[in-house]
């Protein structure tokens, strides 16, 4: 097994929580219990743990150090509220991230769920002390769904660090009618106490821009993918400067789609260091604030890398506080790397969820492997490729049905382990190998296996960027006549399927079919191009040839499949009585004279009448030899009588 439990942990919640509950008309199954929804690492030896307590939200230590005798793995005693913290549903989409003694949370903080807010809690010590947005005010958080949180340093000064939230939410720009959805970025200083006669417990830095993700369009008109489902943070060399991925679907009522958009730290700094989104009134647009600036600049967070003079958000002047309560939108957006998506999906049969991206070193440099959880339990396996021109090609290396190593899955099933390289599914081909495009696999000389940076084997073989098989691998011109010939009968009038099933996703499989003085597509109104073959329906005479199916891809073709198709004629197979018995047809032998000797029914029968007249006679003959044979030896050997 993945994994042994040496202790399991009863942690219920409270009977008179779990009572009070039932009686709001909640469900003892599904709502009215203890769900554990946040573990944050809290030092080596704890872990901290907040569950939803029946609505009840409440947090405690979780011990998970070792002992010189067994290792430990336990309750801490203390219970303390999660009011802040967790949230109160088991199904409300939320976020917490846990940095430096402090919890800092999106999610909503009542029972109903009504009031969302970001808030910051201290885990240490006996501290009540709390930030928090401010509550039932549009502007600063309406109807949020939260996605992620993570820290982040803006500066080699930690007075500049923030914590940045993604969320989506109801657009206050599009108007009260509107109910239109945008993705949004937001960020707040660690060091914000909040203010000193305004905002007190309130955010002094809180600011956000709308996160897009679409593809440009004609005249204009971009196609958008709204909202926001999961983020990914892909640390870099420089801590300041990591990769952020995310994945977005439609709210359109046109078509079903996904995408994946990366953006860069630059371009959120330039969103948040860019003009304030302003309203004069509640009859008013929302358009670019044109007026002054305060100093220190609203959002900046109090350190002496702008001023020595504001060592507290405490310190800075009532017109920047008054200036943070009405502006905390900003008026341009973040736009992806690229101008983009990376990948998009679009009225596939599912769509995607979840994204985590592990950078891979490939001969030809680093590349970002995406792993893609979808709505229907899938994992898809893609990777962005920049060519020269700077266009990038996505490519599909791998579409996994789950429950199969160091890439876990969660559902409410329970949690799954996948490789996170599987080169041995490309075969021993080197171009098959090469044709993958897979960063984690090249072709070794004998096999397609684990890529290593570290290797020195001068037989690797690896070609993501192009995945161009002529420049890395030996190949003949003409493999078609090692592949086997399979004979398959149909009957005229009936359907048949072809099977031949590409190695690659992003092969293109092209049929031919060869009679016996010409060659052409197989394209008719009756031929059916499916992903694993080809369906032939209304077979007719003319249909019987040579198939042959065959992979392109990047120039490279290489036959998979060959068919020999033999029609039978309809009227060949209506049932003909001869001498008062029925005469079946046995085999594919059978089949195979009926079909392609142009005998009818009645001269097959008649010829099989005759054969098996000729058989019984040598028979008979046979045994008459057996029975004179048997006759001498008894004349010539008298039987022994027992003595």
């Amino acid at each position: 097994p993945v994994f042994s439990f040496l202790h399991q942990i009863h942690w219920p919640a409270a009977r008179e929580h779990v009572e009070h509950c039932r009686l709001a008309g909640k469900s003892l199954e599904t709502d009215c219990a203890n769900f554990v929804r946040l573990l944050q690492p809290f030092n080596k030896t704890h872990v901290y743990a907040c569950g939803t307590g029946a609505f009840h939200p409440q947090c405690t230590y979780l011990h998970v150090g070792h002992n010189a005798e067994q290792p430990l793995f336990m309750l801490s005693h203390t219970v303390e509220s999660g009011r802040g913290k967790c949230p109160f549903s088991p199904r409300e989409p939320f976020t917490a991230r846990l940095t430096d003694g402090e919890l800092y949370a999106g999610m909503s903080v009542d029972f109903m769920g009504a009031n969302a807010a970001i808030f910051r809690t201290s885990v240490q010590g006996d501290s009540q002390h709390y930030i928090r947005t401010e509550a039932y005010d549009h502007n600063w958080l309406n109807e949020p769904e939260f996605v992620g949180s993570f820290s982040i340093p803006d500066t080699r000064s930690p007075d500049d660090d923030k914590v940045y939230f993604f969320f989506k939410e109801q657009a206050v720009e599009a108007g009260q009618w509107d109910k239109r959805v945008y993705s949004r970025v937001a960020r707040v200083c660690k060091n914000d106490v909040g203010g000193k006669r305004s905002l007190i417990n309130r955010w002094t830095t809180f600011l956000k821009a709308r996160l897009v993700c679409s593809v440009p369009g004609p005249s204009g008109v971009d196609t958008q993918f709204d909202e926001l489902e999961d983020i990914f943070v892909l640390e870099t060399k420089d801590p300041q400067n990591p990769t952020i991925y995310g994945v977005f679907s439609t709210s359109s009522s046109i078509f079903r789609g996904s995408a994946v958009c990366v953006y860069s730290m630059a371009s959120i700094r330039a969103a948040f260091n860019g003009p304030f989104a302003h309203k004069e009134g509640p009859d008013y647009r929302w358009v670019e604030y044109k007026g002054r600036i305060p100093y220190p600049r609203p959002g900046t967070c109090p350190s002496e890398t702008y001023d020595a003079l504001h060592k507290s958000t405490k310190d800075f002047p009532d017109e920047v506080v008054s200036f943070m309560r009405q502006h905390q939108l900003m008026w341009e957006p973040v736009l992806p790397v690229g101008g983009r998506p990376i990948l998009t999906r679009v009225n596939a049969p599912y769509m995607l969820k979840r994204v985590i991206v592990d950078r891979v070193d490939a001969e030809d440099g680093p590349y970002d492997v995406l792993h893609l959880g979808t709505d229907d339990g899938k994992v898809v396996k893609a990777v962005s490729v920049v060519k020269d021109s700077w266009d990038t090609e996505e490519i599909i290396l791998e579409e996994l049905t789950v429950f199969q190593k160091q890439l876990y899955v969660s559902s409410e099933l329970g949690v799954a382990q996948l490789g996170l390289q599987r080169c041995e599914l490309y075969g021993s081909d080197c171009a098959e190998c090469c044709l993958a495009r897979d960063p984690y696999c090249s072709w070794d000389g004998q096999t397609c296996s684990r890529y290593f940076p570290t290797s020195k084997r001068r037989a690797r073989r690896q070609d993501v960027k192009y995945g161009d098989p002529w420049s890395q691998c030996p190949i003949t011109e003409d493999d078609s006549e090692s592949v086997e010939v399979k004979s398959v009968y149909g009957v005229e009038g009936n359907s048949t399927f072809l099977e031949c099933v590409p190695r690659s996703p992003q092969a293109e499989l092209r049929w031919t079919l060869q009679h016996t003085e010409s060659q052409q597509q197989a394209d008719d109104d009756r031929i059916l191009h499916m992903k694993r073959g080809l369906l032939v329906q209304r077979l007719e005479l003319a249909d019987s040839g040579l198939y042959t199916c065959a992979s392109h891809e990047h120039s490279y073709s290489q036959v998979l499949a060959r068919y020999r198709l033999h029609i039978i004629p309809n009227h060949s197979l209506h049932p003909t009585r001869h001498r008062n018995s029925w005469l079946p047809l046995k085999s594919y032998k059978d089949l195979h004279m009926v079909g392609t000797n142009s005998l009818s029914v009645d001269e097959y029968c008649e010829q099989l009448w005759y054969r098996e007249k000729r058989r019984q006679q040598k028979l008979r003959t046979l045994k008459l030899k057996q029975d004179s044979r048997k006759a001498r030896v008894r004349r010539n050997n008298p039987p022994e009588i027992p003595l």
